[in-house]
């Protein structure tokens, strides 16, 4: 890989093109030759394996399993669900034919007219419509509920405004969709699974989320209640993390699926969907990183000890790389993923900025004086700092700065979204906030959607959520006027 870590726009220049060119140098994805859509390159893929090995361990622990279902959905599945339809209309790609032909007056290949489908199919925006017909199959009894599915897949928004990893035409995700024989236990199931994506965000990601539920100009389409984790990036903007909606039997009854009670009674089934994608890459990169390049928390970097060799000619790199290989042994026995990098054909300062751009949380710099006094550089990423440090007991003290890097990682992502969670009563003091600072704006609302829709209309922000913790306290809705019982978070947002 070419650094070009020079050539980074720095943050407070412009964090919109810093955040592009630092996906595109990292290696992390790239654009593709179709609009809207990119390539995850093997290191970016590789955090998100991560992600996925983690979320996938945190679901099947609360009773999930995963399945598959099919990426075509006919057409009529989505005019079932009245709110659904109209809120993925703009979005849906769809597949009208199936075989192409030679052009009969020689311009090419052209769809043959004779093929077209007899129901057209749209390319997945999400799953629940062919879902719930199939659940329609799986549930006659009460014996048959609960249904705990997850799936791993792709799905497809045709987005006009693209970016890498945040809005992107195709995207990766899971989508977990639950069936429940009680509006209890969907709300249950609905609250757990967005304290999962809660848990992952903060103890894996390193980024503090705030937890609420959505506005009803903001809930997913179709959902009764929708539950978020509500994440601030370094520029002030919020970025919605996860979703976990509270389905009713809106799909249910789409679908005509019911189950019979231990009464004997035909009763709607009660539904959940909830889902990640790899938009959490973007929050990831956003949160942590620098003018360096990426910070990565050390629980989800696909390398997390870079050890490099200090040397002059080939016998002092083949000692250096001896003893880097044998403490690498040492850490790769407590789960410590390493990369001894012995390429004779760069620099180590190239080494050093590859691996600073690559956000590798810890690296080791190992030379001959090293070697004499039994020492070894300790390089951190979070902060920048070197030390030098006995090689007696360094697989116990790396052990311990992982942990201590994660920790300062959240630490520091917690104390600014916490510094930049304002308080406003008045129009005047929003717009002010708004405009200078930005960050979570925590304001009084009247509780309508057209409130909601005039704010927007009139600053670009939006009631991020409502949060769990909010507490009850009279006010004023700080564009109307009238009354309020709870503040609600505002912010611009990707």
């Amino acid at each position: 890989m070419a650094v070009e870590l020079k050539d980074l726009t720095k943050v407070e220049d412009n964090y919109s093109k810093w955040y592009n060119e630092l996906v595109v140098k990292a290696g992390l994805a790239e654009n593709s030759a179709v609009r809207g859509c990119m390539v995850i390159k093997p290191y970016g893929y590789a955090i998100w394996e991560k992600m996925q090995r983690v979320l996938d361990d945190m679901f099947k622990a609360t009773g999930h399993e995963n399945a598959y279902f099919p990426l075509f959905i006919p057409k009529s599945f989505f005019s079932r669900e009245a709110n659904h339809v109209e809120g993925f209309a703009k979005e849906c790609a769809v597949v009208t034919h199936y075989r192409l032909m030679n052009d009969p007056e020689g311009k090419g290949i052209v769809v043959d007219p004779e093929a077209r489908l007899e129901e057209e199919l749209i390319v997945r925006p999400t799953s629940e419509t062919i879902i719930w017909n199939t659940y329609k199959n799986w549930i006659t009894s009460y014996r048959d509920l609960p249904i705990l599915c997850n799936q791993w897949a792709n799905v497809v928004r045709w987005e006009m405004r693209t970016r890498l990893f945040l809005r992107t035409a195709e995207f990766l995700w899971q989508e977990g969709h639950t069936a429940h024989a009680t509006r209890e236990e969907a709300i249950a199931e609905t609250h757990k699974m967005v304290h999962v994506y809660e848990k992952f965000a903060q103890e894996y990601m390193g980024v503090p989320v705030v937890v609420g539920h959505k506005s009803p100009n903001e809930r997913f389409a179709g959902a009764e209640d929708t539950l978020t984790i509500e994440a601030l990036m370094q520029d002030g903007k919020a970025l919605q993390s996860g979703t976990s909606h509270f389905l009713g039997q809106n799909f249910a009854k789409a679908f005509d699926v019911t189950y019979t009670t231990k009464e004997g009674k035909q009763e709607y089934v009660w539904a959940t969907s909830w889902g990640v994608s790899t938009r959490l890459m973007g929050a990831l990169i956003m949160a942590h990183s620098d003018n360096n390049g990426l910070v990565l928390p050390p629980k989800l970097a696909p390398i997390q000890v870079a050890m490099v060799p200090i040397y002059k000619g080939d016998e002092q790199l083949k000692e250096m790389t001896e003893k880097l290989e044998s403490i690498a042994a040492e850490l790769r026995a407590k789960g410590i993923s390493v990369k001894v990098d012995a390429r004779d054909n760069v620099r180590s300062g190239f080494k050093f900025a590859e691996y600073e751009l690559k956000g590798v949380p810890v690296r080791l710099a190992l030379g001959p004086r090293d070697l004499q006094n039994g020492t070894i550089e300790v390089a951190r990423r979070d902060t920048l700092s070197k030390e030098v440090v006995s090689q007696e007991g360094i697989a116990d003290y790396i052990a311990q700065l992982l942990d201590q890097i994660q920790e300062n990682i959240y630490k520091k992502a917690l104390d600014y979204r916490n510094s930049m969670i304002t308080e406003v009563n008045t129009w005047e003091e929003f717009i002010d906030v708004l405009e200078n600072k930005g960050g979570f704006i925590s304001a009084h609302w009247d509780g309508t959607p057209e409130t909601e829709v005039a704010i927007k209309e009139a600053t670009k922000a939006t009631i991020r959520c409502i949060p769990l913790d909010a507490k009850q306290e009279e006010g004023k809705c700080i564009f109307t006027g009238k009354p309020s019982k709870c503040r609600v978070l505002f912010a611009r947002s990707y």
